[in-house]
């Protein structure tokens, strides 16, 4: 039987963003993270059920963080407003 350390596990975040812009080719966005006004992700993947039309620059999005330490590792995975 394994265990696992509770302090090595991590968790996922969900963070809201500003779409700044939208690669409809790669299909990749770059986003403002709320709270932040220098920190903005590049070339992050975005969910292929999101319709193109809907990712227009300064829309709400919703950025799911796998690993909240590493901004990169993330994908958008809602857009609204």
């Amino acid at each position: 039987m394994t265990t696992t350390d509770p302090a090595a596990v991590q968790r996922a975040e969900t963070r809201p963003g500003i779409l700044k812009s939208f690669d409809n080719v790669n299909w990749l966005a770059t986003v403002q993270l709320t709270g932040s006004l220098q920190q903005w992700v590049t070339k992050l993947p975005v969910a292929r059920n999101i319709a193109a039309a809907e990712m227009t620059a300064g829309r709400k999005v919703a950025v799911l963080l796998f690993d909240p330490a590493n901004h990169t590792d993330a994908v958008v995975v809602a857009v609204w407003v």
